[in-house]
């Protein structure tokens, strides 16, 4: 296995981690932006106000997400399998 190989497999390793992560993070950065919104708004500043929303939608995006990500995963081990089984 040279380097370029070595390149290709951490560049679709990342690619995969950004995929798989993206959604729940997304959720929660959406859903954090939302309350800090309505906290400048209302001007309150409870701390559970922040945390139990953002819980609870990135288990929500978790629930939704997680054939995709089980299946975006599954796919690159496969590959990386196939470059271990094409190893001569």
């Amino acid at each position: 296995m040279n380097g370029a190989e070595v390149l290709d497999v951490a560049q679709d390793a990342i690619f995969t981690l950004l995929s798989v992560a993206g959604p729940i993070m997304m959720s929660g950065l959406i859903v954090g932006l939302i309350i800090a919104v309505f906290q400048a708004l209302t001007q309150i500043q409870e701390m559970t106000l922040t945390f139990v929303p953002k819980i609870l939608a990135i288990f929500l995006a978790l629930l939704v997400f997680m054939p995709a990500m089980s299946a975006n995963l599954t796919g690159l081990m496969e590959r990386i399998a196939d470059r271990i089984g094409n190893i001569s």
